[in-house]
C-alpha cells in the first residue's frame, strides 16, 4: 500500500471536522444534564450486557479501569447506573441500568439510528454499500 498524500490527508481532515459539526450529537432526548461520550458509551455497553462488570467495559472499550471506574461512579450518582454485589464473590460488582438508564440508552440509541437514516439518505444505494464496507474497514481494521 502506499501512503496517502499530504493533500487527501488535509482533505479527509476538513472532511472528518466539517462531519462532526454537521453530524454532532450532543445527548439524546434533550436531557437536562447531558452525558460526556465515555458515559455514554458505558451506558450503552451495560445496556447490552446487562451484570457485567467493569473490567468488562474497560476491555471492550480499551481504556484503564480506573477511567471506568470514574465513569461508572458519575452514572450511579445521577441514577443511571446500580451496581449489584455477586454472591460468592464479594469483591466483584455487577452493573445494571436503573429505569431511568435503561430510558436514557434507548433514547441515545435511537437519536443514533435516526443520524444514520440522515446520513445514509444523502448516499445512493450502491454508494450507501460502499460507504459502510469501507468506513467498516477503517473502524475494525486491527494494527
Amino acid at each position: 500500500m502506499t501512503k496517502p498524500t499530504a493533500d487527501q490527508i488535509a482533505t479527509l481532515g476538513a472532511a472528518f471536522q466539517a462531519f462532526v459539526r454537521r453530524f454532532k450529537l450532543a445527548d439524546a432526548g434533550n436531557f437536562d444534564k447531558p452525558l460526556n461520550e465515555l458515559d455514554v458509551q458505558t451506558l450503552l455497553y451495560i445496556a447490552r450486557h446487562s451484570d457485567c462488570g467493569p473490567t468488562d467495559i474497560a476491555r471492550y472499550l480499551g481504556l484503564a479501569a480506573t477511567t471506568i471506574s470514574s465513569a461508572t461512579d458519575r452514572l450511579a450518582k445521577r441514577g443511571l447506573l446500580e451496581r449489584h454485589r455477586i454472591e460468592g464473590d464479594r469483591r466483584a460488582v455487577a452493573l445494571r441500568l436503573s429505569e431511568e438508564g435503561s430510558a436514557r440508552a434507548t433514547a441515545q440509541l435511537e437519536a443514533y439510528n435516526a443520524l444514520n437514516v440522515t446520513m445514509l439518505e444523502r448516499l445512493e444505494p450502491a454508494e450507501r454499500e460502499t460507504f459502510i464496507r469501507m468506513v467498516t474497514k477503517i473502524a475494525y481494521h486491527e494494527d
